[in-house]
């Protein structure tokens, strides 16, 4: 009989795990590409981000930035030779540092003598300090931040050098090769360099602080008819009035000053563009005295 030679066909059907590994390796790819596309838009956000604007973001995001300079003598360049190339442009660099809190051994060693008063008094004076610190900081950014806004003086960003010092926030507007503040020989300012006083003195004018103003000559200066010593004097009392010009009140000016040659900005190289300059100082101001409430 025909039945006795049937072929059976068994299909045996496998367990329905398969269909869920098709989709896997499309999230898998979908977070490769949104990983690609952040680390592509951070690379861009970096190579178009200025450095003023780095530093900003970096301060914002740290507990306390004190930029301050770290050499034996006090300059900008903390110490640090220019080289070569860098000192015929008449740059300059200044050097940030952050600092910690101040550490607290006078006000422990206070509480253990008995003097909670003096222990008081040194917690607010170093919260005074830490206070000006910061407007400092905030003014320093302003200025570099109105120099680049404004494209009549943009190109003098790397002239404009701030630090942070014990005294203030000192603010210098250095020489360059073909791009000086002043005439040759003269206190008459360059056209960029008067808006670029003002635009500091508009900045500097926000803060109730006292400035003190100093000139300074560099060897290559052409000063046989007033003298180094009048001239300096003379390119300070200029740029008062030019920052009065911007907003600063004259009550506010603490001193103006010719020091000639004898602070060169780089003392190794005396005929340097940069020992030309303008230093303007935003005086560290003592807190007020408290009132005296004792009987007499």
């Amino acid at each position: 009989m025909a039945g006795d030679n049937a072929v059976v066909i068994k299909k045996i059907k496998k367990g329905g795990h398969g269909g869920h590994h098709g989709g896997a390796w499309k999230v898998a790819y979908a977070d490769f590409v949104t990983a690609m596309m952040a680390f592509f838009l951070l690379m861009w956000l970096i190579n178009t981000t200025t450095p003023e604007q780095k530093r900003g973001i970096a301060d914002y995001f740290a507990p306390q930035s004190i930029a301050q300079t770290v050499s034996g003598s006090g300059g900008v360049l903390g110490g640090k030779v220019m080289g070569q190339d860098e000192a015929h442009a008449g740059g300059a660099q200044s050097v940030m540092q952050k600092q910690s809190p101040p550490a607290p051994d006078s006000t422990t060693k206070a509480l253990a003598n008995g003097s909670g008063q003096g222990a008081g008094q040194n917690a607010n004076d170093a919260s005074d300090q830490a206070g000006q610190n910061g407007e400092f900081n905030h003014a320093a950014e302003a200025i570099h931040q109105a120099v680049q806004d404004n494209p009549d003086i943009a190109n003098l960003s790397h002239q404009v050098i701030t630090e942070n010092t014990p005294q203030g926030l000192r603010i210098q507007l250095v020489d360059a090769d073909g791009r000086p503040m002043f005439q040759q020989g003269s206190n008459e300012p360059m056209p960029y360099a008067k808006k670029l006083l003002e635009a500091v003195g508009k900045i500097v004018s926000t803060l109730p602080n006292r400035v003190s103003i100093a000139g300074h000559t560099g060897g290559n200066d052409n000063a046989a008819t007033d003298g180094s010593w009048e001239l300096s004097a003379a390119r300070a009392n200029q740029a008062r009035a030019l920052l009065q010009s911007g907003g600063l009140g004259s009550d506010r000016i603490y001193e103006v000053a010719g020091k000639a040659g004898s602070e060169p900005l780089l003392p190794e190289d005396p005929n340097a563009s940069a020992n030309r300059r303008l230093s303007i100082l935003l005086m560290r101001e003592a807190p007020p005295a408290p009132a005296n409430t004792g009987l007499n």
